[in-house]
């Protein structure tokens, strides 16, 4: 049986393409096309790629690349984004994800990245690395002959049906001035951007393509389908940068003919089913993380975001699988912050998952209190502690990786 101490994690080169391609597709259970392979590789170059290698067999993958993401305050943070995390099923529980961990975070932290994000698979694995869920998204379900607008519901119009070639230049404009405004949402790369208006994806998920509704302020691309005697239409993603936006592309949406369900994932915040008339028209099919985050470098994590209140106090952050824990000063004043690190005695306490998971205001601080997950040594300091990492609004991902 292998063990980690059997296995060497090294930089991947572009000979070990096919087998890392054929270990991810092995993890998540599909197929990719070789068109589809050579524009993920062009988001997430395999030089990017970190492998953990028994002999000459390719066991674990790690691969990143630094993004700008955004961040309370209409801010911008460079972080590390993480991808395609396998390990082969023959070698699980061996330990060779956690050395795959720490060489990650070692390239991070050469790379002066205060934050590393991604989006997981799976629920239970990252805890213990660090990270906790940052963003929360909700999928639903909307049967739209019952769906009728309130009367105060704007109707703005302005709303045309574009292909997604002629409208291509107008949603990445769009998406940018929305992706500048919003919490958790990175800037879309060059590559990204090509591999999203192929449409490639269509064909793994036995649908049309992607239909374009178009706004001054807004976009809504969704696909059709079929199934178990019922047509779908499936929101592929919906950027509204004004109110009068968001009302015009939901109109649209739930007022199309021979559509038997809307389907779309939505932030916690969105006022959709209060639109309504009757809000349990919206029905919720899932709600979960979008995306993870870990702290890297407390204090100029802390300082990249702005904050609702001032505050002032000492809190002791615990990290069991980096050395980025120890006892901080955290001051604030108008929105802006000042941390270092101080033998003060702290207020608050908490693991560095906390940390992730307050980042980007998609969680209150008294929750984890209540669930035992923060010590407080007084409870004044817990108040003006959520206060200061409340957001006006929730976060959102902007694109899955």
């Amino acid at each position: 049986m292998a063990s980690a101490k059997s296995v060497c994690v090294r930089t991947a080169t572009p000979a070990d393409s096919a087998a890392i391609a054929g270990l991810q597709e092995a993890g998540f259970g599909m197929r990719y096309g070789s068109d589809e392979n050579e524009y993920r590789g062009a988001v997430f170059p395999v030089e990017r790629s970190l492998v953990a290698v028994e002999g000459d067999r390719i066991v674990g993958h790690t691969v990143d690349r630094t993004m700008t993401i955004t961040v309370p305050g209409e801010r911008t943070v460079r972080a590390c984004g993480v991808s395609g995390v396998a390990v082969a099923p023959t070698h699980r529980r061996r330990g060779i994800l956690r050395e795959l961990y720490r060489a990650q975070h070692a390239r991070t932290e050469a790379d002066g990245l205060p934050l590393t994000i991604f989006t997981a698979s799976e629920g239970t694995i990252y805890g213990r690395f660090g990270y906790e869920v940052a963003v929360i998204d909700t999928a639903i379900s909307i049967d739209p002959r019952r769906a009728e607008f309130r009367s105060t519901t704007p109707d703005p119009g302005g709303v045309t049906l574009e292909t997604l070639h002629d409208a291509a230049p107008r949603i990445r404009e769009i998406y940018e001035r929305w992706q500048q405004v919003t919490a958790g949402a990175q800037v879309r790369p060059d590559a990204k951007w090509d591999l999203f208006f192929a449409d490639i994806e269509r064909h793994r998920h036995g649908a049309t393509t992607l239909f374009v509704l178009l706004h001054a302020d807004g976009y809504a691309l969704y696909r059709r389908s079929r199934r178990e005697n019922r047509d779908i239409a499936s929101v592929w993603e919906l950027r509204a940068v004004t109110p009068d936006a968001h009302a015009a592309l939901w109109r649209v949406l739930l007022g199309m003919d021979l559509v038997d369900t809307v389907e779309a994932e939505i932030a916690d915040d969105d006022p959709l089913a209060y639109m309504l008339t009757d809000p349990r028209t919206v029905q919720m099919t899932h709600r979960g993380d979008a995306l993870w985050a870990r702290v890297m470098d407390v204090p100029a994590a802390l300082t990249a975001r702005a904050y609702r209140a001032d505050l002032d106090t000492v809190v002791a952050v615990r990290d069991p699988f980096r050395d980025a824990g120890g006892n901080f000063a955290l001051r604030i004043r108008d929105g802006v912050a000042e941390c270092e690190p101080t033998t003060r005695t702290a207020t608050l306490g908490f693991d560095i998952n906390i940390l992730g998971a307050l980042y980007f205001g998609a969680h209150r601080a008294n929750t984890f209190a209540a669930a035992h997950r923060i010590a407080v040594e007084d409870p004044k300091a817990l108040r003006a502690f959520d206060e200061a990492f409340t957001t006006d609004r929730a976060p959102q991902l902007g694109w899955f990786f």
